[in-house]
């Protein structure tokens, strides 16, 4: 049987576009049909400078998808080789069509830092430099050379950086962080500060700061916090120190080594409440929005010490004489963390401003 050469060359024809037809489809198919992949590292990391043929190896060599040339035909032809670098968590479904787009999207894995009430901005840098996949740009630097680099206007910056949880991207800087936490601070401080109760003894927002880092460091209850600013308010009212030990703990700097002696509430320094009047210069901590709240609204009453109960609370006296006598009661079953605020003097300390009387 004779085939005429145009039967063969329509045959040949069919035949290839029949097959570039089946292969295209297959490839098509395997683009944009999501399967299931083994994934041994949950998290895909594209370095700054990469190219969409580099990721591509790199995927194909970790068996996350089978023909690397075709993702990347598929990626330039419709102008998807912008990729972004960063992290990038992968699902053990996925399409490489899907994979791709996601590298344009910038869907970065979102790491969470928590900076706790109550630290102190050192504290924050530490715990900072500590994650590994942030920038660290703070090194071991003073106040007002992190001030510098924050570029705010605080030259003694302590307290003015809000304790959340904030969430970063690989790659980030630590400052960054900082610089957030700062920005929040100021924008709760405004809002607390609009909201003050009346007939307070501050004179400015960065003073009821300074109250609340105070009340932040005094108790860890948070019912009390309005509590101890009441007794705090008062004290102050009335031309009281404050007398309390957080601050001369945090005067003596890298000196206390955790046992705060007599001797060192009678040494003076700028943050010692028993040796000056009135409140400290700066904060001595970083407040959170409880215990600045507290210091706006302080409770009403008439408590102007007291003294801690062994259980983390306060037993509350509004008379030197009833102060003495719960110090002397919880001295019994008193703690290593065992504090009164004011400390009592010894028979060898008594004074006329004995009990923060002044």
């Amino acid at each position: 049987m004779n085939v005429s050469p145009l039967k063969i060359v329509l045959a040949m024809a069919v035949w290839s576009l029949v097959m570039a037809l089946s292969i295209g489809f297959y490839l098509w198919h395997w683009l944009y049909n999501p399967r299931t992949v083994q994934i041994i590292e949950p998290v895909f990391i594209i370095e700054k400078g990469a190219t969409l043929h580099s990721v591509a190896k790199r995927l194909h060599e970790e068996h996350l998808i089978r023909w690397p040339d075709v993702w990347v035909v598929y990626g330039r032809i419709f102008h998807l080789e912008n990729i972004k670098a960063g992290e990038y968590r992968l699902e053990m479904v996925f399409s490489p069509v899907e994979l791709l787009q996601r590298f344009q999207k910038s869907e970065h894995v979102q790491h969470p830092v928590t900076l706790v009430e109550g630290l102190r901005l050192r504290d924050f840098v530490s715990v900072l430099h500590q994650q590994e996949n942030l920038v660290n740009t703070l090194g071991q630097k003073t106040y007002p050379e992190l001030a510098q680099v924050l570029n705010i206007p605080e030259m003694q910056p302590e307290g003015y950086f809000y304790p959340d949880t904030y969430q970063y991207i690989r790659g980030d800087a630590d400052k960054d962080i900082l610089l957030r936490a700062y920005w929040r601070m100021k924008s709760v401080l405004s809002e607390e500060w609009e909201q003050r109760a009346e007939g307070l003894p501050y004179s400015s927002p960065y003073e009821a700061l300074i109250m609340a880092s105070i009340i932040e460091k005094e108790t860890g209850v948070g019912y009390e916090r309005a509590e101890i600013a009441g007794v705090f308010v008062r004290r102050l009212q009335k031309k009281m120190r404050l007398q309390t030990d957080p601050t001369v703990i945090y005067g003596l700097g890298d000196a206390y080594d955790g046992n705060l002696r007599r001797v060192d509430l009678k040494t003076p320094t700028e943050y010692n409440t028993y040796t000056i009047s009135g409140l400290p210069p700066t904060p001595i901590a970083n407040p959170g929005r409880e215990a600045i709240h507290a210091a706006l609204h302080p409770a009403a009453g008439t408590a102007l010490y007291f003294v801690a109960k062994g259980d983390g609370s306060h037993y509350f006296s509004s008379t030197l004489q009833e102060h003495e006598a719960a110090v002397q009661r919880f001295q019994k079953q008193r703690r290593s963390d065992y504090r009164s605020s004011p400390a009592l003097p010894t028979a060898a300390d008594q004074t006329p401003e004995a009990g923060g009387e002044q």
